[in-house]
């Protein structure tokens, strides 16, 4: 059994929290908002007064955060000084890859250890234990995690040094925003030129461009009966995060000097889209930007 301490007990990180619980870890949660903490205590979890009192004698942290501000913020004034020498820090918020590193060196200049482990999958992969994990740190210390981790997901990549765990979230989730937007795109040209939504799925489904976006995320009706469009692109992963990814994906671009022009395009798109009331809504729902 290892001491958790989960902080961030939204709709991601409370189901990564009960999976170690079921798994027969003790955890103790923190979170901001009044109704994360009523969920949690619902779920017999129970939650500290605050973040360093929640990590005052654990083995492990957890950290699933909005923004990476507010990781650094929370590192620097409470988080690593209230830990025990030689802590792990398991950072799973999606966050700039400097941002990562940054966080990085504070936690070992306070005597601790830390890797970056950003997810992809979802609340449904988050409820289902089958989160994809892309870590960035040591060997030791991705060793050191990785038990942890095959709770809480199916598919664990240690990507290299620290960081490399974000960087491969950045890549991965524009290479999501561009094909979404390419299926979203084939979907509203046939429907201009006459064809049926599950024809024009059943032939994309088993050609060369069958993709993710298609056939489990299909942004029309029907074709896909679990996919967010079955209930008016109820999220999911709403747009708001997708477009949160997109611009930690342009900041990488304009750092590298990277030609990406889709990356650039698909970044324009999905901040239109969560400038309205895409915000809230899965990131599927794009398709009604193109059809304008």
């Amino acid at each position: 059994m290892t001491r958790v301490a989960f902080l961030g007990l939204g709709h991601m990180g409370l189901p990564m929290a009960k999976n170690l619980v079921a798994a027969g870890h003790e955890v103790h949660g923190f979170d901001l908002i009044p109704a994360a903490i009523e969920a949690a205590g619902a779920a017999g979890i129970p939650v500290a007064a605050s973040g360093a009192e929640a990590v005052a004698d654990a083995e492990v942290v957890v950290t699933m955060f909005p923004a990476g501000k507010h990781v650094i913020e929370a590192y620097r004034t409470e988080l690593l000084a209230a830990a025990r020498p030689g802590t792990l820090f398991i950072e799973s918020s999606t966050i700039a890859v400097d941002e990562a590193r940054a966080a990085h060196a504070l936690a070992l200049a306070a005597g601790h250890r830390h890797i970056d482990a950003p997810v992809s999958g979802g609340v449904v992969g988050a409820e289902a234990g089958t989160l994809a994990f892309m870590v960035g740190g040591s060997d030791d210390d991705f060793a050191a995690a990785l038990p942890l981790l095959e709770i809480m997901g199916k598919r664990i990549v240690h990507c290299g040094g620290p960081g490399l765990g974000q960087a491969a979230k950045v890549c991965n989730n524009m290479v999501l925003a561009v094909s979404q937007i390419a299926v979203a795109e084939a979907f509203v040209l046939g429907e201009r030129l006459g064809l049926e939504h599950q024809a024009l799925f059943d032939v994309v489904s088993q050609a060369s461009g069958q993709c993710w976006a298609l056939t489990t995320n299909c942004p029309v009706p029907g074709p896909v009966p679990t996919s967010p469009a079955n209930r008016d692109y109820q999220p999911g992963f709403a747009g708001a995060l997708m477009a949160k990814d997109l611009g930690l994906a342009l900041q990488a671009i304009e750092q590298t000097s990277t030609d990406a022009r889709m990356g650039r395009l698909a970044q324009e798109l999905y901040a239109a889209y969560a400038a309205g009331d895409g915000a809230a809504r899965d990131f599927s729902g794009i398709i009604t930007e193109i059809r304008g």
